[in-house]
């Protein structure tokens, strides 16, 4: 359950480090009641959805003693997927807007996440201008080849749909989204904001997270722990740096991933098809061959804790 929370910096803190806009409740330690359980103050599960099949929504969100190292909180939010029956997998759901449960088909476009611009209790105002989001996730799938997924879009005076349809499109400044796997543990993510629009005041923020990519994918009892979402408005560590001028390309002629990036930066990367299979990994290095079926392919980068993805089209 939501409530209209901003964090803006206090007296003491560095304004050149410290001066916009965090989310509310952005380190997950605050919690109040909902129905048949809890949610983190100012995000929203199944428990506080509409549509004509909320009635079915289950608990599917938790405070957990699970917390990221280091770590100055003591709770962490756990998702979870569950069975919904009829063979359908519920994927866990955190976000800032409302969700929507229309129909018992997971893809159905119906079945959305939705800021509500006239409801602060499922919106959330900012006006400020980002340059990444980050965060702390422990993501534990039954089947290790499945990803999580998270997507933060600023958008303007609009009630905006995530998955988009047509006309919420119109109405994005810039979208932050990774779908993601992780080695065990705690991972930091790093995400940047694509600022392409095509619209371009910044007025609310609409943020996911999803026990997987695929809505219906994964296994029941999937999990995923989140801890310290923060937004990042200056670059504030040499592997968010590095990563903003890591870049990657599919050369069709040749079969070959081609990476750019400066010289003395290490990485590696893992290429998944959109069913969530690892197709190749490696060492990031400028030429890495590529010989895989016609279609879409995701490729992560990672440097240390952080990562960016691309996505390749193999024509």
């Amino acid at each position: 359950m939501k409530k209209a929370l901003l964090l803006t910096t206090t007296a003491f803190l560095s304004l050149s480090a410290f001066g916009q806009t965090q989310i509310g409740n952005s380190d997950l330690e605050q919690w109040e009641a909902a129905p048949a359980g809890q949610e983190p103050v100012n995000w929203n599960s199944f428990m506080t959805a509409s549509g004509s099949f909320s009635g079915f929504a289950d608990v599917q969100i938790e405070q957990s003693s699970n917390v990221r190292p280091g770590s100055a909180g003591t709770v962490s939010a756990r998702i979870w997927s569950r069975d919904a029956g009829f063979g359908v997998v519920a994927n866990g759901n955190m976000t800032l807007g409302k969700i929507n449960m229309g129909n018992i088909t997971p893809s159905n476009p119906s079945n959305h996440n939705k800021t509500i611009t006239g409801d602060p209790e499922f919106s959330e105002a900012i006006t400020d201008m980002p340059d990444s989001l980050v965060f702390w996730v422990n993501f534990n799938p039954i089947d290790d080849t499945e990803m999580a997924r998270v997507k933060a879009t600023l958008h303007d005076d609009f009630d905006y749909l995530d998955p988009e349809d047509a006309t919420s499109s119109t109405h994005v400044v810039a979208i932050a989204e990774l779908n993601y796997d992780t080695t065990g543990g705690w991972e930091r993510m790093s995400i940047p904001f694509d600022y392409s629009g095509p619209a371009t005041t910044v007025e609310y923020i609409l943020v996911t997270f999803t026990t997987n990519m695929s809505p219906g994918g994964g296994d029941p009892n999937d999990e995923v722990f989140i801890d310290d979402i923060e937004l990042i408005y200056n670059p504030n560590s040499i592997e968010e740096s590095q990563l903003a001028n890591v870049n990657a390309f599919l050369n069709n002629e040749t079969s070959e991933i081609n990476f750019t990036f400066d010289d003395g930066v290490s990485g590696e990367y893992a290429v998944y098809d959109t069913s969530g299979k690892l197709i190749n990994s490696g060492a990031m290095s400028a030429k890495v061959p590529f010989d895989a079926p016609q279609g879409i392919y995701i490729v992560n980068v990672r440097i240390g804790t952080s990562l960016k993805q691309f996505k390749v089209y193999n024509k």
